[in-house]
């Protein structure tokens, strides 16, 4: 496994370096910004369509620097400041564990002081050099794709609160024993959490900001799909601990012609240092990671839950992508989205490891649950927005 890119750099390259960006974020963002490209390409092509429409804003030119737009720049530059002044001037316990540093309360104060300093001042800077001797009210239009930055920024925000959420909702035992510790930790995060939290507060900006919220969510499906399909290579690139349970059944026959780990893996050197220690090391590779403390491997071997879904989220965008075109009616696309978006995760949960819930008698797990109400949601969506597009073919075959 690849705690670090670095890592990953080194077992493909031989670049032996030390860099500590973990590899699941690395592949967070590149998630976010595929769904960002993919989301701003369909916004476009639904406002060429005539599916979405500009808006005419006002906008004031020349005038001076507000103390909001001082403030907000200020706070943002102290946070910048505080975290990466931080992780310089404690670099070793930062990059030991960086997710858990940028996440904790931990940082410079001094150099957030200086980044706070630093913002404001270009902000007033950048303000001054357009100012004009009469500020002037202009008009100015904003198409509906140059809102996807927004969405992108607070569907970040708003994932990785409730991915934080729903992991503390998950198991509530560690949650009330340290909820500080649980909350500004870096690890521990719930998709569903990220998803409904994220896209809810999208949903709502987009509303506010009079978009049409039908082809809105059209528009975002297949990039979330995608954008679910890369993060899940993190998860099983850096072996955070999203496997499934013990696997020790024989390779079939008919799937020899794979690679073992396809079947099960121990997930020698995971970021999470869980198993037992690794016995020996053959590679250069193998023994710098167990020098970084990676030198563990679990004990049986499991189901590499992670690059299932994988495969299985690149298949789902495969087709809501062939098909986005051809799909006539406004919110089947998204329907169809959360349809297969639910029967995926709700059979791998049967070979995944994760808490369960008692309900009537019966157990599930979270994502279960979730899965199961996304499908619903996505069948009754389908039915009511075909039953309100009788008249309109679902499919246009030219």
């Amino acid at each position: 496994m690849f705690p670090f890119l670095s890592d990953l750099l080194n077992y493909l390259f031989g670049i032996s370096f030390s860099f500590p960006l973990p590899m699941f974020g690395f592949m967070v963002a590149l998630a976010f910004i595929a769904a960002n490209l993919l989301f701003v390409r369909e916004m476009k092509r639904k406002e060429n369509e005539g599916l979405l429409s500009y808006s005419i804003i006002k906008v004031v030119k020349g005038e001076k620097a507000s103390i909001n737009e001082l403030i907000g720049n200020g706070i943002f530059g102290f946070v910048v400041g505080y975290k990466i002044g931080g992780i310089l001037f404690n670099y070793a316990e930062a990059t030991a564990d960086l997710p858990d540093f940028v996440l904790s309360l931990k940082g410079n104060l001094i150099a957030g002081i200086v980044g706070a300093i630093a913002l404001a001042y270009l902000k007033y800077r950048d303000a001054e050099k357009q100012r004009l001797p009469e500020p002037k009210e202009v008009e100015e239009k904003m198409h509906p794709y140059q809102h996807v930055g927004n969405m992108t920024f607070i569907a970040a925000v708003g994932g990785i609160l409730g991915a934080k959420l729903f992991d503390a909702i998950e198991d509530l035992e560690r949650f009330l024993a340290d909820p500080i510790g649980v909350l500004f930790s870096g690890s521990g995060l719930s998709i569903y959490g990220g998803l409904i939290i994220g896209g809810g507060a999208v949903i709502y900006y987009a509303y506010k900001k009079g978009l049409k919220l039908v082809h809105v969510i059209d528009a975002c499906a297949p990039g979330l799909m995608l954008a679910y399909g890369i993060g899940r290579i993190g998860c099983q690139l850096s072996g955070d601990g999203d496997w499934g349970t013990t696997n020790e059944l024989p390779m079939p026959e008919a799937l020899s012609f794979l690679p073992e780990w396809m079947w099960s893996f121990t997930y020698p050197h995971n970021v999470n240092a869980d198993g037992i220690l690794i016995a020996a090391c053959e590679e250069n590779y193998c023994e710098e990671l167990c020098r970084k403390g990676y030198c563990y491997a679990l004990e049986k071997p499991v189901w590499p839950t992670p690059f299932y879904e994988t495969i299985m989220a690149f298949i789902i965008f495969g087709g809501l992508w062939l098909f986005r075109k051809k799909i006539t009616i406004p919110g089947l696309m998204f329907s169809i989205y959360l349809i297969f978006n639910g029967i995926e995760r709700f059979f791998i949960e049967k070979i995944r490891i994760n808490p369960d819930y008692n309900i009537f008698g019966m157990k599930a797990t979270q994502a279960e649950i979730i899965a199961i109400i996304l499908f619903l949601i996505g069948v009754v969506g389908a039915f009511y927005v075909i039953q309100q597009n009788r008249n309109k073919p679902i499919i246009n075959n030219h």
